[in-house]
């Protein structure tokens, strides 16, 4: 049981951040949805974003547990 490697280390955390990034995206768009004004529109699509940043989170961890 050597620990966490420097290469472990740097995947954990791309992790750590592509998981924030999800948080992030989640929260933004849940204040989206429950704008008062509804005629203005963004022109990012969060959700897509939040999958996009689960993904990566889990395509990282799965790499970080192998390194």
């Amino acid at each position: 049981m050597g620990g966490v490697g420097p290469a472990g280390l740097a995947w954990w955390i791309a992790t750590a951040a592509a998981v924030m990034i999800a948080v992030l995206a989640g929260v933004v768009d849940w204040r989206r949805t429950r704008r008062a004004d509804l005629d203005r529109i963004g022109f990012v699509d969060w959700r897509t974003v939040q999958m996009f940043a689960l993904i990566a989170a889990a395509m990282a961890g799965t790499i970080a547990f192998n390194a």
